[in-house]
């Protein structure tokens, strides 16, 4: 079970933090592109620095931090489950395939003898 926090109203720092990211993000775009004559290099360490920076000051900012301990608690979680064998993994799919090929049949079938009812018996239009 996650661990309860008391949740804090954002401060006017967390907000210019998360302004501060979506400038730098939008910096960031802006320079990959407005870079293309000074070569593929020096766009894509412009975007990626950028980014980099952006990552950086959201994680230090408390939507950042509780990001971070969701993804703690997600993993924590991850690892809890009990995956199944190869051997039950391709059993379980063989299954879904038998059932939909069974199914496939079925309505092939359904619609056939529809089809044959509506169309030969009653309508007549078939020769």
């Amino acid at each position: 079970m996650a661990t309860s926090q008391v949740e804090t109203v954002s401060t006017g720092v967390d907000k210019a933090k998360l302004a501060a990211v979506g400038a730098l993000v939008f910096a960031s775009i802006a320079g990959f592109y407005l870079l293309n004559k000074q070569g593929p290099i020096i766009q894509w360490a412009a975007l990626l620095v950028g980014l980099t920076i952006a990552m950086a000051v959201f994680l230090v900012s408390e939507p950042g931090r509780q990001f971070v301990g969701f993804a703690r608690d997600a993993w924590r979680e991850v690892k809890k489950v009990v995956w199944p064998t190869r051997k039950e993994t391709l059993q379980m799919t063989a299954y879904v395939f038998a059932f939909v090929v069974i199914m496939a049949l079925f309505l092939w079938f359904t619609d056939k003898t529809l089809e044959w009812v509506l169309y030969d018996l009653i309508l007549g239009w078939r020769k």
